[in-house]
């Protein structure tokens, strides 16, 4: 049993640098698109995020896996209320941050993987 904690508390580790990272790293070039005269005004945003095939390919990715998280997330009454803050905070601040922090809070409480 011991063992079983330890896997789970070094998985909450790796998940939470996940997270770090994936806050920082697409907030990086997110700043660099808004510096740059990028906008979030839904024209230029979509605009851009469907500028080629590669960047529609992503986008579209990005969004569907979106969706199905957020599916699961809003099935998990586990955490309460707090779990339509985990999908507003899915499309507004990132998937790749918001997925791993979700996953470490779980398993925290002891939920399964």
């Amino acid at each position: 049993m011991h063992h079983h904690s330890l896997s789970h508390q070094a998985l909450r580790v790796f998940l939470l640098l996940l997270a770090a990272l994936g806050l920082a790293v697409p907030w990086y070039f997110n700043t660099l698109y808004f510096l740059a005269g990028g906008s979030v005004m839904p024209d230029v945003f979509w605009r851009d995020a469907f500028a080629n095939a590669l960047t529609t390919g992503i986008t579209v990715d990005v969004y569907l896996a979106a969706v199905a998280f957020s599916a699961w997330v809003a099935a998990d009454r586990s955490l309460g209320a707090w779990r339509w803050a985990y999908i507003a905070a899915c499309f507004g601040i990132g998937l790749a941050f918001v997925m791993p922090l979700y996953l470490a809070q779980r398993l925290r409480r002891g939920g399964a993987f």
